[in-house]
């Protein structure tokens, strides 16, 4: 299951919560982030798992904020798995695929 994040307080809870998360940021406008979406959730429903999105448009703050706080660029689409509160692996556009998203969690 897909779970939207709307803060910068929720966002810090559900990496506190989990060792491991993947957390995907969406446009709502560009047809390769639905591409990319399309592509985390497939990898979520294979793996039986939750996983965290937030959409650009509408959590601006929270975007700007996980840049800020991984040190990595803003992109969109853009991907984080998150191990013990740290980035362990991200990526961006096209390159958010089932088996780049299952490479990263093993």
């Amino acid at each position: 299951m897909v779970i939207k994040l709307n803060s910068i307080e929720q966002f810090e809870q559900t990496i506190q919560d989990h060792d491991k998360v993947f957390v995907i940021k969406h446009s709502l406008t560009c047809p390769i982030s639905l591409n990319a979406y399309d592509q985390f959730n497939n990898f979520l429903y294979e793996r039986d798992m939750d996983g965290y999105y937030l959409t650009v448009q509408e959590a601006r703050e929270l975007s700007n904020y996980i840049a800020e706080k991984t040190g990595i660029k803003h992109e969109s689409p853009q991907v984080f798995y998150f191990v013990d509160q740290q980035v362990a692996w991200h990526d961006s556009h096209n390159h958010i695929t089932v088996s780049s998203l299952s490479a990263a969690e093993e």
